[in-house]
């Protein structure tokens, strides 16, 4: 398993060592000045729902960026669609290592040339490029053995370091699966949001036991129950004061009795 930068090529410039000014809506290939246009819709969608897939599978120690620069070579310096690269910065160099992650997103651009970008990325050092027609819902890696795309099938998942969870690819290729997961995803990485609603089903399921066994106590023993007091024993919620009511609902000699505290 390869530790982050183990593929890097520390021949080259740093990978945030610019030729071309951030922002500025331009790469360079191979010493070639190319303008980037903003993204039509489809791929405006694609790249978001990658993003935020991304970061909610990322590894722990691992950062997630969209349209980040990263210097491929002597004279090139581009932007894959999405990165995800260790957060702790670079030992050698004080700025940002380079990702072991790359995702091009395919509405206008050719496979071919997304292609040509993939093996600069992978010459760099980036361990993995990846490749997502969103158009025929298909994904693809890049092989760096074949020098090729392969096609990833549908119902597989993206095992690797740099994610926490399995990112399933079929959530890459369709829009429509990225909510789903993306809780998954963080359900799994016991996001303390998600414990805290588990445990707060646990809370509520005990309450509800509780608040039962009381009614069918005081059913049982026949004791008459007002309105006003069956809605106050079905809205409490406190399990201390349950189980009090749960003991004294077998010995109590009214309703009122039972409530009072």
């Amino acid at each position: 398993m390869s530790s982050p930068g183990s593929h890097a090529n520390t021949d080259l410039p740093a990978v945030d060592e610019r030729l071309v000014a951030p922002e500025s809506g331009y790469e360079i290939d191979d010493g070639k000045l190319v303008y980037v246009p903003p993204s039509d819709e489809p791929h405006g969608v694609g790249q978001g729902g990658l993003g935020a897939l991304l970061v909610a599978h990322r590894a722990p120690d691992r950062s997630v960026a969209l349209d980040m620069l990263t210097r491929t070579a002597v004279d090139s310096d581009f932007a894959p669609d999405a990165s995800v690269y260790p957060s702790e910065r670079d030992p050698r160099t004080g700025g940002r290592q380079l990702e072991e992650l790359a995702f091009e997103i395919l509405a206008t651009e050719r496979l071919g040339h997304a292609g040509d970008k993939a093996a600069k990325l992978i010459h760099r050092g980036v361990r993995r490029v990846f490749a997502i027609d969103v158009a025929r819902l298909r994904a693809f890696e890049w092989s760096r053995e074949l020098g090729t795309w392969g096609m990833l099938a549908p119902d597989s998942r993206i095992e690797d370091p740099a994610l926490a969870v399995p990112l399933p690819v079929a959530a890459l290729v369709d829009a429509a699966k990225v909510d789903d997961a993306t809780v998954q995803a963080y359900r799994a990485k016991r996001h303390p949001e998600f414990l805290a609603e588990r445990e707060e089903g646990r809370t509520e399921g005990r309450a509800d036991g509780m608040i039962v066994a009381v009614t069918a106590i005081l059913a049982a023993r026949e004791l008459p129950v007002r309105d006003d007091q069956r809605v106050r024993i079905a809205a409490e919620r406190d399990p201390a004061r349950l189980e009090r009511w749960v003991t004294r609902a077998a010995t109590c000699t009214s309703v009122t009795e039972l409530l009072a505290d």
